[in-house]
């Protein structure tokens, strides 16, 4: 790491990461954060990457899972499909296969790991229409490696099909990409009337971490007003950090980097940074904790 990329993150984290070590004695166990949204094109894998690189300088073991066929978070980590025919996300799923032997370790940062995607997931929710729980295979899975690492971050596919529903269901809690253009709220009741089906039904503890505005451009009064509307209806689990439309953080996934490697100075990469500091702050051991659906009504 290069000296003016150090003095570039001691800016932003003064404080080291807390101890795994919980005041109370135990414990701490990783906090797993579903990022999805079915609408296509919001920000998630974009998200998934950059704050999965931010927390992990942090000094924060991070995990990415890259739960989207396309595999978008997996080559935007550098790592090639066709080049790694070893375990991945898939073979968890489908062949109980040991969820630490897929992991790769060390990606791009030495904190941050990562469970590639493969294109065989498309297939997925057709050959596990007869498995039994099929729901919460992805958290029985975890349950082997969750000690390991202060956050899991699931990228979502865009759909809410069986993938985003193992995610859910896995998850403490879920980050919302808004893209601010038309019709960036369409759908979203979709997708929060099931997250109200899984906490019901399979993981009442699953919580809204916090809504992120993508593609930000405070310039345009849409962008403006879709803002307003999400903190109307959010509240303060609206990040006060937005994600601007930024040429280098659109660069970075071709080049196979996250953008604090590819251009840490960039504004893309700042806005990373202080997200990753807001969540990180404002979930400190004990801490208040996230929103609740019946707190923002039906």
């Amino acid at each position: 790491m290069s000296l003016h990329f150090a003095l570039c993150w001691t800016t932003v984290y003064p404080t080291a990461w807390p101890s795994k070590v919980h005041p109370n004695g135990s414990v701490r166990m990783s906090r797993v954060i579903a990022i999805a949204n079915q609408k296509g094109g919001v920000g998630k894998t974009t998200t998934a990457i950059n704050l999965g690189a931010a927390i992990a300088v942090a000094e924060a073991r991070t995990l990415v899972i890259d739960l989207d066929p396309q595999g978008n978070a997996s080559s935007g980590l550098g790592l090639s499909q066709a080049a790694d025919e070893r375990v991945t996300i898939y073979d968890v799923l489908m062949n109980d296969g040991d969820a630490k032997a897929a992991v790769r370790t060390s990606v791009q940062f030495p904190l941050l790991d990562l469970m590639p995607s493969t294109r065989d997931l498309v297939g997925v929710e057709i050959e596990l229409v007869g498995a039994m729980s099929r729901e919460t295979i992805l958290r029985r899975a975890l349950e082997s490696i969750r000690s390991d690492y202060d956050f899991i971050l699931l990228d979502c596919p865009p759909s809410l099909g069986l993938l985003t529903l193992n995610a859910l269901t896995a998850s403490d809690s879920l980050l919302i990409p808004i893209q601010c253009e038309f019709y960036a709220l369409e759908g979203l009741s979709q997708l929060l009337n099931t997250v109200r089906l899984v906490q019901r039904a399979l993981n009442p503890h699953l919580e809204i971490e916090g809504v992120l505005l993508t593609m930000f451009d405070e310039r345009l009064n849409l962008a403006r007003q879709v803002a307003a509307e999400a903190k109307e209806y959010f509240g303060d689990r609206v990040y006060k950090t937005s994600i601007p439309r930024n040429v280098r953080l659109a660069e970075a996934p071709s080049f196979g980097q996250p953008i604090l490697r590819y251009d840490v100075l960039s504004n893309g990469a700042q806005s990373y940074l202080a997200l990753a500091e807001e969540l990180l702050a404002g979930r400190p051991a004990g801490g208040a904790p996230s929103l609740r659906l019946e707190d923002i009504g039906e």
